[in-house]
């Protein structure tokens, strides 16, 4: 029998497929480095869902070293396994095991810590010169406006901030402390009450504002003492002191857990209480003093492996107001452990708001506050808890 070319090709064209369906399929996982075997080259990788998975490159698997925020693969230069290290984001694509727990991987991508470091920094550089955080007073979906109130309590100004076609809108999902979880969003979505971190550039006159990237969220900042501790579960029984009901408090890996030196404590509640002029809480203002020989540094701007803060937008955070740049303050200090706490402790919790008001995650829970909860009360204490945003910052408190 004769066979035409078409024939001829469409034979090709069938065995090429059947071939390709007998191959095992091959997918992506993407994570952090936890582990590397020196000996069998092995990689644990720990995914940005939870989960381990050991990865054994192929013989022959290209690795390559991709800067972060890159998006094209053409930037990308060839690397060998000698050069990654525990704490690099690797995105690997091969035949996943069936229980998904093993990879033979073909290709892996690398951004290494050290370059995720840079990156952050630079993020944080830019949010911090370029950046604007308020709470949402009006939003004009039409129009492509959120106004926005900014600036320290007695002192408050209001912002109308321009969305375009090319801004970058995001919002925290509810029950979530991480960036990483944003989703993209309208700009319908965002509602008065709402807190707004916007990155862009302000007008000449300073009353106009058009941001290239703008994240949204409905944050609770709770004050609070503790009722009891249960570190084996991570929660805290608390009574918030604004409403007098109990809520749990559950701290996870990206919780980040500080507590104020007194001297800060005491600043921060006469800067509060209106007792003390503006200034970074040590700064020598009256009522900061001076901070102590071997006492907390300036900010650090500290953030895990693998992108923006775990609870907050790119840069680590910033408060700008009376009291300085509070949540990188927060970020220079140590972290505390659970059972660092006590009942009685008194607390400010920030969390997003999640579908039962009895239960939240902490984003950032702060102990050593008695000062400043002592120093306001009643509707004060409301504005304070709505003005000093621990929240938007996010914490560093896990890496991914």
């Amino acid at each position: 029998m004769k066979i035409t070319p078409f024939r001829c090709a469409a034979l090709v064209c069938l065995a090429v497929g059947t071939a390709a369906a007998q191959q095992p399929a091959r997918t992506n996982v993407v994570g952090a480095i936890k582990a590397i075997d020196s000996t069998t080259g092995q990689i644990t990788l720990q995914t940005d869902d939870g989960k381990p998975v050991k990865i054994t490159p192929h013989t022959g698997a290209r690795f390559l070293r991709l800067p972060p925020g890159e998006k094209s693969m053409a930037n990308a230069t060839p690397i060998t396994a000698k050069d990654i290290d525990v704490g690099d984001r690797v995105l690997a694509r091969g035949e996943l095991s069936d229980d998904k727990s093993a990879m033979a991987a073909s290709t892996l991508v690398i951004m290494t810590k050290a370059d995720i470091a840079k990156k952050q920094q630079a993020d944080q550089a830019e949010w911090q010169k370029r950046g604007v955080i308020g709470m949402v007073t009006a939003v004009d979906a039409g129009a492509g406006t959120v106004t926005i109130t900014t600036g320290p309590a007695g002192a408050k100004k209001a912002l109308a901030i321009t969305v375009n076609a090319q801004t970058s809108v995001r919002r925290y999902s509810p029950d979530s402390v991480k960036f990483a979880d944003t989703k993209p969003a309208a700009l319908a979505e965002i509602k008065p009450g709402d807190q707004v971190r916007a990155l862009g550039t302000k007008s000449e006159d300073g009353s106009q504002y058009t941001a290239d990237e703008l994240v949204a969220g409905r944050f609770r900042n709770i004050a609070a003492t503790i009722i009891a501790i249960d570190p084996a579960a991570k929660t805290l029984k608390v009574t918030d002191l604004l409403t007098k009901k109990p809520v749990v408090v559950h701290v996870n890996a990206d919780s980040t857990l500080r507590k104020l030196p007194a001297y800060i404590a005491s600043g921060i509640a006469m800067r509060a209480a209106g007792g003390a002029p503006g200034g970074a809480p040590g700064s020598g203002g009256a009522g900061g003093g001076q901070r102590p020989q071997g006492g907390p540094a300036g900010p650090s701007g500290q953030a895990g492996p693998g992108g923006p803060p775990s609870g907050g937008p790119p840069g680590g955070g910033s408060w700008r107001g009376r009291g300085g740049d509070m949540q990188q303050m927060i970020q220079s200090l140590p972290p505390i452990k659970l059972e660092d706490l006590k009942p009685g402790d008194a607390l400010i919790v920030s969390s997003t708001e999640g579908a039962d008001p009895g239960h939240v995650t902490a984003i950032t829970l702060v102990a050593g506050v008695e000062p400043i909860l002592t120093a306001t009360g009643g509707s004060q204490r409301a504005a304070m808890l709505g003005s000093w945003n621990l929240d938007m910052g996010g914490g560093a408190g896990g890496e991914q």
